[in-house]
C-alpha cells in the first residue's frame, strides 16, 4: 500500500482525472495534424485487419493459458541443470547453445512450458489497451486474470515492495540470478501493467501495486553513482552492473506513477536517473548497452535502445521538463535510421542485421507509436514494421516466430519473448491509430 501521507493525492478515476500537463498540451496543440491524420483502421496505410491480427495473437496465448518457453530458459531443463554442476561457464554455454540453436531444443531437453511473470505483465497491459478502446468485457476478464496471477506470484524474500523475476535461473558473464529472483526489468514491466490497469479500470489497489514496485527499486536494488556522482540502479539485488536501460526503466515507472500521486520525490529521482542516461548518449544519438562503452557486451542494439527512448519520453511528458527533448529527437532519429531496414525489418545491432528478432519488431512498433504522439511522421514507421512482422514472422495459428536468419526462419514461438511483446505492440499501435489523445502502451 502507499504511505498514508500520499494517499490523499491519488485519483479515483484515472483517465479522466489525470492532472493537466501544460507541456503535453502545448506539444499536441502545436501539431494539429497529429490528431486529424491518425484515424484508426480507416487510415489507408494501416495494415488490413490489425485488430483481428492482435486478437489472433492473443488467442494463441489464451489457448495455452499463457504458458510457453522463453529465450533464456535453458537452465529449466533438469538435464542441463544437473550437468552444469553449478559452474558459471557451463551455465553460459548451455544457455547460449539453446538460445542460438536453429531449432527449438527445449522439448528434447525437457524444459517445461510455464508462465513468465514478464510475459503475463505484457499480456495484461495489452488487454488493458484493448479494453480502453472497445470496452469488451472479455478483455477486462483476461486482464484481471493476468493481474491476479501476478499478485499471487510475487518474488518471495521479504522485499520492500512487490517485485517479480524470470521463471528461470540465468547466467550472464557478470552475474548469476536464481529462478524468480526479482530484477528491475520484470518489475517495471509489471508495474506499468498495473498502472495501465489503474488508468483503465480505476481500481485503487492497482496503483498501490505500481507504487509499491518503486519501494522495491529504492530499497532492494543497489543504488550506485557514476564518476560524476549521478545515480543509477543495479539490474538485480545481487549485482553492481551499470546497464543503461535499467535506470531508464526505473525512471520511466517513477515518472508515470508521479502523474497520479504527485509525489515530488518521484519526479526528482526520475530527473536524476534520466540525467545519468542522457549523459551516456553518444554524439550521434545512440546508447551502448552498458557503461563504460569499452566494456559493453553490445554496442547499439535494437530493443534496449527503444526502452531508453520510451523512458525519456515518459519523463518529459510526465514532468513538463523538456530540457532533454533534443536528446530524445536525436535518439529516435538514430533508432529509425540505423536499427531498421527500409522494409521495416528490425536489425539486431546498428552495424549488424542478423538475427532479425521479433522482439525488435515489437519494440519498434511500440516506440514509434509513442513517438508519433509528438512527431506524426513516425506513425508510418510503426505501421511499416507491423506489416513486415505480419508478412514474415506470423504463423497460421497466430503465433509469431522467434528469429529470421539469412537463409531460414526459426519457426517457433517463445511465449514471453515473441507472443507477449507482439500483443502489446499491436495493441499499442491500435491505440495510437484509434485514440491519439490518451496514453497507451508503454507510456
Amino acid at each position: 500500500m502507499l504511505p498514508s501521507t500520499n494517499r490523499c493525492c491519488l485519483k479515483t478515476v484515472a483517465a479522466s482525472n489525470r492532472p493537466v500537463n501544460p507541456l503535453r498540451q502545448r506539444l499536441l496543440k502545436d501539431m494539429p495534424n497529429h490528431r486529424s491524420n491518425l484515424t484508426g483502421m480507416k487510415h489507408p496505410e494501416a495494415p488490413a485487419g490489425l485488430k483481428a491480427l492482435c486478437r489472433r495473437a492473443l488467442a494463441y496465448a489464451e489457448a495455452r493459458d499463457y504458458e510457453g518457453y522463453s529465450k533464456y530458459d535453458a537452465l529449466n531443463s533438469p538435464l542441463l541443470h544437473a550437468c552444469s554442476l553449478g559452474n558459471k561457464y557451463l551455465r553460459l554455454i548451455y544457455t547460449q547453445a539453446v538460445m542460438r540453436a536453429p531449432v527449438n531444443l527445449r522439448p528434447l531437453l525437457l524444459v517445461p512450458k510455464e508462465k513468465n511473470p514478464k510475459g503475463i505483465g505484457l499480456f495484461a497491459h495489452a488487454y488493458c489497451n484493448l479494453y480502453n478502446l472497445w470496452q469488451d468485457p472479455a478483455d477486462r476478464d483476461h486482464a484481471q486474470y493476468c493481474l491476479n496471477w501476478l499478485l499471487e506470484h510475487t518474488s518471495s524474500g521479504g522485499y520492500a515492495g512487490p517485485c517479480w523475476g524470470y521463471n528461470f535461473a540465468w547466467q550472464t558473464p557478470m552475474f548469476y540470478v536464481p529462478r524468480y529472483a526479482p530484477n528491475m526489468v520484470v518489475s517495471t514491466v509489471v508495474g506499468l501493467a498495473f498502472l495501465r490497469a489503474f488508468e483503465v479500470f480505476g481500481e485503487r489497489h492497482y496503483l498501490d501495486t505500481a507504487r509499491g514496485v518503486i519501494e522495491f527499486i529504492r530499497h532492494d536494488l543497489q543504488a550506485l553513482r557514476d564518476e560524476l556522482g549521478l545515480p543509477y540502479y543495479s539490474y538485480t539485488p545481487f549485482d553492481g552492473s551499470r546497464v543503461i536501460n535499467i535506470s531508464a526503466l526505473g525512471a520511466g515507472l517513477m515518472s508515470r506513477v508521479y502523474e497520479f500521486t504527485r509525489e515530488v520525490s518521484l519526479i526528482q529521482e526520475a530527473r536524476q536517473l534520466i540525467q545519468f542516461v542522457v549523459n551516456k548518449q553518444t554524439n550521434y544519438g545512440a546508447w551502448y548497452y552498458t557503461d563504460p562503452p569499452g566494456q559493453s557486451p553490445l554496442t547499439h542494439d535494437n530493443y534496449h535502445s527503444g526502452f531508453v527512448l520510451d523512458a525519456i519520453l515518459q519523463y518529459i511528458l510526465a514532468s513538463g521538463d523538456d530540457q532533454w527533448m533534443t536528446n530524445y529527437e536525436h535518439g529516435i532519429k538514430f533508432y529509425a535510421q540505423e536499427l531498421f531496414l527500409a522494409d521495416g525489418a528490425p536489425k539486431f545491432l546498428y552495424d549488424r542485421t542478423y538475427p532479425v528478432d521479433i522482439h525488435g519488431a515489437a519494440q519498434g512498433i511500440i516506440s514509434f507509436s509513442q513517438a508519433a504522439r509528438l512527431y506524426p511522421e513516425y506513425k508510418a514507421n510503426a505501421i511499416r514494421i507491423a506489416k513486415w512482422a505480419e508478412k514474415n514472422m506470423l504463423g497460421k495459428d497466430g503465433q509469431f516466430y522467434y528469429q529470421r536468419l539469412p537463409y531460414f526462419t526459426k519457426r517457433f514461438s517463445l511465449m514471453r519473448w515473441t507472443q507477449s511483446w507482439m500483443c502489446l505492440a499491436l495493441s499499442t499501435l491500435l491505440a495510437c491509430l484509434e485514440r491519439t489523445d490518451e496514453y497507451s502502451g508503454n507510456l
